[in-house]
């Protein structure tokens, strides 16, 4: 056969590769996951999101209602009086302080007084007689939301109720209260320092009374002439003191002066005199015998020429001139003698001076010693008057100040007013998020399970724990191949699972084959079932054994009678030919399992099996055993032990990786050949990783019905034949476990 020479000339070809180590999940991974759990990713997706919306209609409806104020520190409307104001520095905690105050129970305790808050709220939520102030107070407190508008100095006071109404009255009614509050704690404060400044007054203006007795005391009993103001007080003797040295200094200067001119005057001669005294010492007597003499020269100058020198006229005027010389050296003289004299004077002056400074100066210690009591009261009693007079204007500009308007401490902006649409429930919001919610729970929800789930999942997981091929892709909902006929779109994931199974066999020789799983319900008997046919169809004698003896099921799918079998053939009770029938596939035969008694449970352990098997590996090009499954009785390790290759059929996503593994370590213990695994009853459809295995094939072949549906006239004859066919051939194959 064409297989046979195939295998032959291939004999060594071992296709069993370790799979890596590690597998890197890829973003198809996760939309493969989501694909598959989708059913739950939806119920709870729907789940949450029904809840959500069910919850949001059914919550109560809260309005919101918001009055903004401006906050600023204790300033007045305009300057102060005698003074500027100071804004202060920036204060990073002004506003957080501000939300504290506002939230402090004085401010909410009368807003609660105002809006009468103990009635209504014992009323509303049907407490008995009125409720205490301090739950009023913690409830209210949870109704309001304070928050600074961005970059602003402003607070924007929320406030919730499900009455919309109310909203607007509480905001309305923290805002005016936290304002007039406020303002009522500035003028409480300016109050209360006028008092105190007008009782520091008080006391400082008796203390200046009682200061002013003394100092009046003490000036009379002194006797004291005080004739300073201010710090600058002062008595008649420091002022004599200061008299007599000014006119000591003034003698001294004088007599210095006459000193200096005499000392020069002495000194000179006679027409120096002349020339000097007049401009020095102012006489008019002096200057008149000048003036004559110069008008007596005059004349005798003249007069000389014109009559000689013995003219009675000239003799005259020469002894004019000498009387003339005469009285001017003796007035000079007068005038030195004069000089001396006020030097004189002055010295004297001078004299008298220096003693009567010293006398003043020794008189003014005594009396300032004498007058110190009274002078030191007097500086106290001034400095006690310029404290009281700045306590008064410090009253006076306080009591103005209070009467300025304070406006700018709380000013409010905006009143709050009655919302139209209640803020919570947000309808949208809360559908939107329990839409997001829903999604996220969901596609968590289903990796947690996938997480959970240690089955088998992709051929990564069978190569990675078993370190063994995947032979074959089986998919979803696959029958009998006898009914569903040779052009089935699942006749080709069987014929590649032939195909594998011919190239795994490294002996040419070895023609018997079962199929094993770790539990029940994966699909061996119809895998083994399929894949006989695809090995008739392909023209090989095929022989089916049905050597499950718990739980036979192959006389089912090929609607034939299992009163005699291979039991009846091991108890030699009949012969080979009588136990095997003959199927509607031409060279396919089938061996049932027959019943099977009590008293032969081990029967499959005997030397009738072991020549059995012998016998039909030379009648048949092909013989394959359905067995139970593995974990559950011995039957199906002995087969495995007994047969030349083992398929471990594998079901998608049925049980946990460690039971297959333990299935494929039985299958070793006893000596088993195992070729490979077979993964079964792939849903395709979601499953897009398989789909490159065996989606082709159905797409190729549902294009081939879809050609033959529209062309009906030509092939109504065959598509009829093959309808009847499939009819006639037997019932579904359905799984056995």
């Amino acid at each position: 056969m064409d297989t046979q020479k195939n295998t032959a000339r291939k004999p060594n070809f071992a296709p069993a590769t370790a799979a890596p180590e590690e597998s890197k999940l890829h973003f198809l991974d996760y939309w493969r996951i989501i694909r598959i759990r989708k059913t739950v990713i939806l119920a709870v997706f729907l789940l949450v999101v029904l809840t959500t919306t069910a919850v949001t209609f059914i919550l109560p409806k809260t309005y919101m209602s918001m009055a903004r104020i401006s906050v600023g520190k204790d300033l007045t409307d305009i300057q102060p009086l005698l003074a500027i104001q100071q804004q202060g520095g920036y204060d990073p905690y002004f506003i957080q302080t501000e939300f504290e105050k506002i939230r402090s129970k004085p401010v909410l305790g009368e807003v609660i007084e105002k809006l009468d808050l103990n009635y209504k709220w014992a009323k509303k939520y049907g407490a008995e007689g009125r409720l205490q102030t301090s739950e009023t107070y913690q409830i209210l407190l949870k109704r309001i939301d304070l928050r600074q508008s961005r970059n602003t100095s402003l607070i924007e006071i929320r406030a919730f109720s499900d009455d919309k109404k109310e909203a607007a009255e509480i905001a309305n009614e923290v805002a005016e209260t936290y304002k007039r509050i406020r303002i009522k704690k500035k003028m409480q404060e300016s109050d209360d320092g006028i008092e105190a400044l007008k009782a520091e007054y008080a006391t400082k203006d008796q203390g200046v009374k009682e200061k002013q007795a003394e100092v009046d005391r003490l000036k009379a009993e002194h006797n004291i002439s005080d004739i300073g103001d201010g710090y600058f007080q002062t008595t008649i003797e420091p002022e004599t003191v200061r008299n007599i040295e000014r006119e000591r200094i003034r003698a001294e200067q004088l007599y210095t002066q006459y000193a200096a001119l005499l000392s020069k005057l002495t000194n000179m001669s006679s027409s120096d005199l002349r020339k000097t005294l007049p401009t020095v010492q102012r006489d008019d007597h002096l200057s008149q015998l000048l003036m004559d003499e110069i008008k007596a020269s005059q004349e005798y100058a003249v007069r000389k020429n014109d009559f000689g020198a013995n003219n009675p006229e000239i003799i005259k005027l020469k002894d004019l001139l000498a009387s003339i010389n005469t009285q001017i050296e003796a007035r000079l003289q007068g005038i030195i003698q004069g000089l001396e004299t006020q030097m004189a004077a002055a010295k004297a002056q001078m004299d008298a001076n220096i003693k009567a400074v010293s006398d003043a100066r020794k008189l003014d210690t005594e009396m300032a010693a004498k007058y110190r009591p009274y002078f030191q009261a007097k500086r106290d009693l001034e400095t006690q008057q310029r404290i009281r007079e700045s306590i008064y204007l410090r009253i006076l500009q306080e009591t103005v100040d209070k009467a300025l308007p304070k406006s700018s401490i709380v000013e409010i902006v905006d009143g709050a007013e009655p919302d139209v649409k209640p803020i919570r429930p947000n309808i949208p919001l809360n559908i939107g998020l329990g839409v997001i919610v829903g999604a996220i729970i969901g596609v968590g929800l289903a990796f947690f399970i996938e997480y959970l789930d240690t089955s088998v999942k992709t051929i990564d997981d069978v190569e990675r724990a078993l370190q063994a091929p995947v032979l074959g892709v089986i998919p979803q909902n696959v029958g009998s191949l006898l009914q569903e006929g040779p052009d089935s779109p699942h006749a080709e994931a069987y014929r590649v699972l032939r195909t594998n199974v011919m190239f795994s066999r490294k002996d040419g020789k070895a023609n018997t084959l079962t199929v094993v799983s770790g539990g029940a319900g994966e699909g061996k008997s119809t895998t083994i079932f399929n894949l006989a046919t695809i090995f008739a169809q392909n023209g090989q004698r095929v022989l089916l054994v049905d050597s499950d003896l718990r739980r036979p099921s192959l006389h089912k799918i090929l609607n034939l009678t299992n009163s005699l079998g291979l039991t009846n053939y091991l108890l030699k009770q009949n012969t080979l030919e009588e136990v095997v029938q003959t199927t509607s596939q031409e060279n396919l035969h089938f061996l049932p399992s027959g019943k099977l008694p009590s008293s032969s449970l081990g029967i499959l352990n005997s030397a009738q099996m072991k020549d059995f098997i012998a016998k039909v590996k030379e009648r048949y090009d092909f013989v394959f055993f359905d067995s139970p499954p593995i974990m559950g009785v011995s039957d199906a390790s002995i087969i495995s032990s007994e047969v030349d290759m083992t398929l471990l059929v594998i079901q998608y996503r049925k049980y946990p990786q460690v039971m297959t593994i333990r299935a494929k370590q039985m299958v070793e213990k006893v000596g088993g050949n195992l070729l490979g695994v077979v993964l079964n009853n792939i849903n395709i459809s979601q499953d897009s990783y398989y789909y490159y295995y065996s989606g082709y094939y159905y797409d190729y072949y549902s294009k081939q019905d879809d050609d033959a549906a529209s062309s009906s006239g030509k092939n109504g004859e065959r598509k009829s034949t093959t309808v009847a066919s499939t009819r006639g051939g037997g019932v579904e194959v359905k799984p056995k476990y």
